[in-house]
């Protein structure tokens, strides 16, 4: 039996199960968030606050202890259907993966149909100083395909001759965004990731196995930290849909190509939001969508929460015109976005890769007024 004098305090707080009975420990303060002096409290409320929390801690146990090892990556997701994170689009598919600057990976897959795909490297993250600093980006529409749709992406900081993807020393994970026109009917990427720069096995590390606790622990309470913090800023234009500080959006994960207008919403039970875009610009795409109080998408799986440039019906100048409103206007208004029960939450209109970015304007009405 190894000694426990021996070892170095982060191996031996595992082996004496200090770090287990802090990590539990940490998991219970973290509800102070929910419970703070600056969000709703309601049971309802709550509830999705603490959902959240669990949702958080699914993400992070997979990011920081499953997935975890630079020198065998794997892609993993922090968003889907089931874990929201910072109003986290309906119209993708999120993978990350956690990479070193000082390896060389090799990403190879199949295109599939969806017509925008982007890889951006980042430094730090949400459980270091919440701070993610953008490294390097590329799109499917600097990538070289193959004939058949097959392709490789080379990751590393050392130039590459062909579809390569830049790193720095400050490199430490990946996000890839995926964004369907109309993601019921096309077929989205497939791929996998290798590390050619490695140099030892898999098996499990035990001080790396105490960091990732930790670095769980820290991602669940900063994340939910920070967008609390966002709507808090938010309150100062309620109901509006203005330009957001951009980078701040781009260090907290945000795409390049993205023009991002998040705010915050709140309607009286007889009331409705309407969203006008009366320029629509030259653009891949535009989106908008409901989230509830804590930044998750409201469940796109069953509800109309969001709408595109591809599945908008347009008024006859070209404009849109949505309506948010808990109760449906009827046909007259086809872009309704549904509340879901929620009399709260924030909202993000985005523009993606548009040549100009135009105002976005809104107005509260009576719903019977619509």
């Amino acid at each position: 039996m190894e000694d426990l004098s021996l070892m170095n305090d982060e191996t031996k707080h595992l082996a004496d199960g200090t770090a287990w009975r802090e990590f539990c420990r940490e998991l219970g303060d973290a509800g102070d968030v929910i419970l703070g002096d600056r969000t709703p409290t309601s049971a309802f409320d709550r509830a999705e606050g603490f959902r959240y929390l669990t949702r958080l801690l699914r993400a992070g146990l997979e990011s920081f202890v499953e997935s975890s090892d630079e020198q065998h990556p794997r892609f993993f997701q922090l968003s889907n259907e089931t874990i929201k994170i910072g109003n986290d689009n309906p119209d993708n598919l999120y993978h990350n993966t956690n990479l070193s600057g000082e390896h060389d990976y090799r990403i190879f897959g199949t295109r599939g149909t969806v017509p925008y795909i982007s890889w951006a490297c980042y430094g730090g993250g949400y459980a270091d100083d919440r701070h993610m600093t953008p490294t390097g980006q590329i799109d499917s529409s600097q990538i070289d395909f193959n004939p058949d749709g097959s392709f490789e992406i080379f990751v590393s900081a050392k130039p590459q001759a062909r579809n390569w993807l830049q790193m720095d020393p400050r490199t430490t994970n990946m996000v890839v965004r995926q964004t369907f026109n109309v993601r019921a009917s096309e077929t989205p990427a497939t791929y996998d990731i290798e590390c050619l720069s490695q140099n030892r096995d898999d098996r499990i590390d035990p001080a790396s196995f105490a960091k990732g606790l930790q670095d769980t622990m820290n991602f669940v309470r900063n994340t939910s930290e920070i967008f609390v913090d966002w709507m808090h800023i938010f309150e100062q234009h309620p109901n509006e849909l203005p330009a957001d500080d951009q980078e701040r959006c781009q260090n907290t994960g945000g795409d390049k190509n993205i023009h991002y207008k998040n705010s915050r919403w709140a309607l009286a039970p007889d009331e409705a939001l309407v969203i006008e875009a009366p320029i629509i610009p030259r653009c891949s795409t535009w989106n908008f969508q409901l989230s509830n109080f804590w930044l998750e998408s409201l469940d796109y799986r069953h509800h109309q929460v969001s709408v595109n440039k591809h599945t908008a019906s347009y008024e006859k100048d070209g404009s849109v015109r949505i309506v948010v409103a808990h109760e449906d206007p009827g046909a007259r208004y086809p872009n309704w976005i549904e509340t879901c029960g929620h009399d709260e939450g924030s909202m993000l209109f985005r523009w993606i890769e548009a040549d100009e970015h135009p105002e976005v304007l809104t107005r509260v009405v009576k719903f019977e007024d619509l």
